[in-house]
């Protein structure tokens, strides 16, 4: 099956998350808004008699089906591209393991845009400054702490184990955009975590996903995505 992911041309965003599962399994899929531009996301939000329609991208063609939900998207894929457990609890554990980076996600943005994603974030500097430190005190050694945990205790290399699931490629993606936004706090903490920083390597090293990061098709972060650099924000 030839799969069709849309989501904005310009920045990785949560569409990288499906990117990386689509990446390592060697799927056939294009990245239509790189094709076509952004007026085919406006086409596909906007469809006219479209019985379940996508709120916002991401959002995956897959034949006749149309998912939308970064989670939801890997929570379809991943038993078809060999990237989840086979079994129901396998399956839901990787699925809450990612609804869990969902959050975490949400958490990281919310730091350079505290307010309102309607304002820029020259317009809201002073609550940005205190949402990072909150969330550098309390939240990234929550979450990441988390994580750190769940992987000692998954009896292999992997968040679930002996077999890589999305979940981890989500992890890479997590790790790599806090390195680029925040070098500095990053550098610093990550002696707390040394085994998602190893996961991270793992994730890198794989062939498929060696090839992709090098490749044109790996978005370069920058200042519109989820992950953006402010050096106010990282004292």
């Amino acid at each position: 099956m030839r799969y069709e992911l849309y989501y904005w041309p310009g920045i990785q965003g949560r569409g990288e998350f499906v990117r990386l599962a689509l990446e390592e399994a060697g799927a056939d899929y294009v990245d239509v808004a790189r094709k076509r531009g952004d007026a085919a996301i406006a086409r596909l939000v906007e469809r006219k008699g479209e019985k379940h329609p996508p709120f916002a991208c991401p959002a995956l063609k897959a034949g006749k089906l149309l998912i939308a939900q970064t989670a939801n998207i890997l929570l379809y894929l991943g038993p078809r591209l060999g990237l989840a457990p086979k079994d129901v609890a396998g399956a839901l554990w990787t699925h809450q393991l990612q609804l869990t980076v969902t959050d975490f996600v949400m958490e990281t943005h919310d730091t350079h845009h505290p307010i309102s994603s309607q304002l820029y974030f020259e317009d809201q500097i002073p609550a940005a400054k205190k949402r990072t430190e909150y969330f550098w005190r309390y939240r990234v050694p929550k979450f990441l702490g988390y994580f750190e945990t769940v992987l000692a205790r998954s009896g292999g290399p992997w968040l679930t184990g002996r077999r890589l699931t999305y979940a981890d490629l989500s992890l890479f993606q997590v790790v790599a955009g806090l390195r680029y936004a925040f070098p500095k706090r990053m550098r610093r903490f990550e002696k707390k975590v040394p085994g998602l920083i190893a996961l991270h390597d793992r994730v890198a090293a794989r062939p498929r996903i060696k090839a992709y990061l090098a490749s044109a098709r790996r978005l370069p972060f920058n200042e519109w995505g989820i992950y953006r650099q402010y050096k106010l924000l990282d004292a």
